[in-house]
């Protein structure tokens, strides 16, 4: 938290500690807060002998991808907070708070996504921004599309539609503004090759090496986030086990509705870094 208050110039750990729900939620804190609680939970697990380069692959959802990045090694701690900072900034500012919206579409197929989008498209803006699980889509856009988006679903037989309480329209084309200014901040900053293999949200793939992190991370900011393909890949690729580290479960729960193959393992408190590090034991001593 300390390299994180330093790279940034202020106490961002303050306002995690301490701060008025509010402010943390805004996405140029939100950003940078949740990447520094989630480091925070790795550097606990090295610090009591867990080898990442160990991990077979890893990857995170939006801004995850920065902090799976930054575990890996590939990004260097201050770097990866100016950059998420950066990046909410650019969000926030991309688009009139009153012209953009996201929804969730919850019970629609992927497919069946795609026709409410085509269909909402004549009234503004409307694309999948979040392919999250087989039954959970969130389309980004401009606010009428989206509301039209809401209804179409409905037609179509979601379960449920809800829009999301969010600063701007992410991942969607709404967010070129944003793209450009994060492909400036990112041309000055140092990228390794990662110690473990990272599955990137725009392609559903691994990143080939440290030369392509730049212009992925990029087409990230108005690209759609293929979580689902990712953890299909996984899946394919023999990951049996799914450990998410740093704040709260949503992803596990992604996971369990793709592939119940998968095991998942939350790590957001000191008691599961505990279990989480038994397991590793556990597993390593069989290597």
């Amino acid at each position: 938290f300390e390299e994180v208050d330093a790279a940034l110039g202020e106490r961002l750990s303050a306002l995690i500690w301490e701060g008025e729900i509010a402010s943390i939620t805004l996405t140029a804190n939100a950003q940078p807060a949740l990447m520094a609680t989630s480091i925070a939970t790795v550097r606990a697990l090295e610090s009591q002998g867990f080898d990442i380069s160990m991990v077979s692959c890893m990857a995170g959802h939006s801004l995850g991808e920065y902090t799976a990045l930054c575990a890996s090694g590939a990004l260097k701690l201050s770097d990866t907070a100016r950059l998420l900072r950066v990046r909410g900034l650019a969000m926030q500012k991309a688009v009139a708070p009153e012209r953009g919206a996201m929804a969730a579409l919850l019970g629609l197929s992927i497919g069946t996504a795609e026709e409410v989008v085509a269909e909402a498209s004549p009234k503004g803006v409307c694309e999948i921004a979040n392919d999250n699980d087989p039954r959970q889509v969130v389309v980004s856009g401009e606010r009428q599309a989206i509301e039209l988006a809401i209804k179409r679903a409905a037609d179509k037989g979601a379960k449920r539609s809800v829009m999301l309480p969010v600063s701007a329209p992410f991942h969607c084309r709404l967010m070129q503004p944003a793209s450009e200014a994060m492909a400036d901040a990112l041309a000055s900053v140092q990228v390794l090759e990662p110690r473990a293999t990272i599955v990137a949200n725009v392609t559903a793939l691994p990143i080939p090496g440290a030369s392509e992190v730049r212009s992925l991370l990029v087409r990230q900011v108005t690209g759609r986030v293929r979580w689902r393909e990712s953890v299909e890949w996984m899946a394919r690729n023999g990951i049996k086990q799914a450990w998410e580290v740093g704040p709260g479960s949503a992803l596990s729960g992604m996971i369990r509705r793709i592939d119940r193959t998968i095991s998942c393992m939350q790590c957001s408190n000191a008691k599961q870094v505990e279990q989480l590090l038994e397991r590793y034991q556990e597993m390593t001593a069989n290597v």
